[in-house]
């Protein structure tokens, strides 16, 4: 994958869990819609975390192959 591309997945994520922060309501953050949208910011979470470790582990691979 490409490093922009990449970059371009993270600021949709980004983009999706300022979407769903907009959705929760905080007096009853576990009851109805909110709690899609909390799973929906988990989600997107985990979606950077994961395209965080993928980048690093081509620049790891980077480095193994230059060697």
């Amino acid at each position: 994958m490409n490093k922009t591309l990449i970059i371009i997945l993270i600021l949709i994520a980004l983009g999706l869990i300022a979407y769903n922060v907009t959705l929760v309501n905080f007096e009853a953050p576990f009851q109805g819609d909110s709690t899609i949208a909390l799973i929906g910011i988990i989600a997107s979470l985990c979606a950077i975390v994961l395209l965080l470790i993928f980048m690093t582990s081509k620049k790891i691979d980077k480095k193994i192959k230059d060697n």
